[in-house]
């Protein structure tokens, strides 16, 4: 009744190392998480599994459409089709969690990314202030800053 859905999608030429649209990346996850959540209160019968594997296989589809190419890859590799037209609860439970697991690895992994960014463009703004900028002028062209010449407002970038 579903049809089987094909992780790997050729990037784009401009998109192989970018994200597009985090929101919906983040909705996504949240979406599934959700379900996951759902799905471990209460037992479901056959037409709730199916819808379950159905939602899963578009969920994967629609990360595809936001992940770059060599991510698509680490997804792809990592995440197995369903055997049976209609799965367990516990193999839908298992096949969420290995999704939401990674899809949290990936946001500490963005976390990580522009932490270590901060603390580079830290460490460049350190190093120029001790290199010592020019003193800005205080006041307009041709006029002098208030108390004197030399007094200044104090660096800024």
């Amino acid at each position: 009744m579903s049809e089987d859905v094909e992780v790997v999608q050729e990037p784009a030429p401009d998109r192989e190392s970018t994200m597009v649209e985090p929101g919906k990346l983040m909705r996504i996850a949240l979406m599934l998480r959700e379900m996951q959540e759902e799905v471990r209160r209460a037992p479901t019968d056959e037409a709730g599994r199916e819808r379950l594997k159905l939602v899963h296989e578009r969920a994967l589809g629609q990360l595809c459409e936001v992940l770059s190419g060599d991510l698509q890859k680490e997804l792809s590799s990592l995440t197995l089709p369903f055997d049976d037209p209609v799965p367990s609860e516990s193999v839908i439970l298992i096949a969420q969690a290995q999704l939401i697991g990674w899809l949290e690895g990936l946001f500490q992994g963005i976390q990580a990314a522009i932490f270590t960014q901060q603390a580079q463009a830290r460490q460049q703004l350190d190093a120029m202030r001790q290199r010592g900028l020019p003193v800005g002028d205080a006041g307009p062209p041709g006029r002098p800053a208030p108390g004197g010449p030399r007094e200044s407002t104090g660096q800024y970038l």
